[in-house]
């Protein structure tokens, strides 16, 4: 029931890409980084460091890309994208955060508390049904593998079943989904690939927060780079000398580039590729799925709910509505964090704060009772809306697959290629973006 998910230090380890051979101080290559995310920035981190000439230009006025710190509460910062270190054993963002000096608390799925909608109460649920949820899905992911061709998990799950529910069932149906892939992957299950989406890989250890956020990090990474703010890509000219980029004021050449534009701005079709994309990378771009998981933090002037729980789970009979909370209580702060994923999230984007933080407290009543404090604060966020993501993540859609995402990270001519989309074991995280960056740096600098 997670949410949403090797080693490099600079100056402190030593970097599988420092031991290649030194290059030629006559006229060293010119490197672009199209995006200041964190696959932009491991990238230029690791070529910066080998002495080469590395120019990040990033669209928005800020660095970290999907990494975004509100700095709207002083004395409390609140991540408004990624959020955990997923895994921390043997994960290069845990290093890093060793590096930067970043404190870290963890949270446990197994640290959270049930509360039950006294409608499904009525009906006599009394728990999730975790178990025979998941048997059936189990079953259902089982029985798509052998199909000839691809279904979603929606319809492999509806294969199973192949009857109407009772109301207490379904609800408990539409709660596993949710928690366990919607919220997981970002992406609906009518959309969710049944024969791919567990296509992934995972690093072991306690998920860890950051109290003072994950901005951090990429600040971490990108000292000493050379960094150009606020420049939107309009068009990519590629070929076999060089690469030219247009922004809407500016013109950079440089001898290679590598392009981590997210997949939600890539599927829009905004920047323009000259000569266009191979086919294959066109294809995958259309293929994958870009999911999106929102949040809305809610302050309030004490701490209503148990103290020591990490996590809140509401079952009720609405899907997908306020399934996950978390809590900030242990780091002190009278802060809950709801999440909507998928279909529910597209639609709240829709809705004013005022409606939103309205449906939350209604939740929050349902499952505290109405004596319960009005907010004194909320952050809500919109990534499918945001001109620089168009969503959150990616996730394997019906049809598509890691070969897809292999697709989008092959090369073409001088363009290189990075982003969380382009990772086939770690797509969707932080770790995956990261990897993928070093991985481009260093097939850059097998040629030079």
């Amino acid at each position: 029931m997670s949410l949403s998910r090797r080693r490099f230090l600079t100056g402190l380890a030593v970097s599988p890409l420092l031991m290649h051979r030194p290059l030629s101080a006559d006229s060293p290559p010119t490197i672009l980084i199209i995006g200041a995310g964190m696959a932009g920035l491991a990238a230029a981190r690791s070529l910066n460091d080998q002495g080469l000439k590395v120019t990040v230009i990033e669209a928005r006025e800020r660095i970290g890309g999907r990494i975004h710190t509100s700095r709207v509460w002083p004395e409390l910062p609140m991540d408004l994208g990624a959020s955990w270190i997923h895994g921390q054993r043997q994960n290069p963002i845990t290093e890093l955060a060793k590096a930067a000096q970043a404190k870290r608390i963890s949270t446990s799925y197994d640290n959270a508390e049930l509360y039950i909608d006294a409608r499904l109460k009525q009906l006599g649920v009394q728990g999730t049904n975790e178990t025979a949820m998941e048997k059936l899905v189990t079953q259902a992911l089982k029985q798509a593998a052998n199909l000839a061709t691809d279904i979603s998990l929606q319809a492999a799950v509806d294969r199973v079943v192949n009857k109407p529910l009772n109301p207490a069932y379904q609800a408990q149906l539409n709660f596993y989904l949710n928690s366990t892939y919607e919220q997981e992957y970002s992406g609906s299950t009518k959309e969710i690939s049944a024969q791919t989406v567990d296509d992934n890989e995972e690093f072991s250890g306690a998920d860890v927060l950051f109290p003072q956020g994950y901005a951090q990090i990429p600040h971490y990474l990108a000292q000493g780079l050379d960094l150009r703010l606020g420049q939107i890509v309009s068009s990519i000219h590629y070929g076999n000398t060089g690469v030219t980029v247009k922004t809407q004021d500016q013109t950079y050449q440089a001898d290679y580039a590598i392009v981590t534009l997210p997949l939600g701005v890539l599927k829009r079709k905004t920047i323009q590729f000259n000569p266009p994309l191979p086919p294959a990378k066109q294809a995958a771009i259309q293929g994958l799925g870009m999911g999106l998981l929102n949040k809305a933090y809610l302050r309030f002037d004490k701490v209503f709910w148990p103290k020591d729980l990490d996590w809140l789970e509401y079952l009720s009979p609405d899907a997908g509505r306020w399934v996950e909370w978390v809590s900030f209580a242990k780091i002190g702060a009278p802060v809950l964090l709801g999440f909507h994923a998928a279909e529910r999230a597209r639609e709240v984007e829709t809705w004013s704060d005022q409606a939103l933080i309205a449906d939350a407290m209604q939740a929050l009543k349902a499952m505290f009772g109405n004596a319960i404090p009005q907010p004194v604060g909320a952050q809500i966020t919109r990534w499918a809306q945001d001109p620089f993501a168009y969503g959150s993540y990616s996730f394997n859609a019906v049809g598509s697959s890691n070969q897809d995402r292999q697709a989008l990270a092959k090369k073409s001519g001088r363009l290189y290629w990075a982003g969380e989309a382009t990772h086939s074991a770690y797509a969707g995280t932080v770790h995956g973006a990261y990897l993928s960056g070093t991985r481009a740096a260093k097939s850059l600098l097998k040629i030079l």
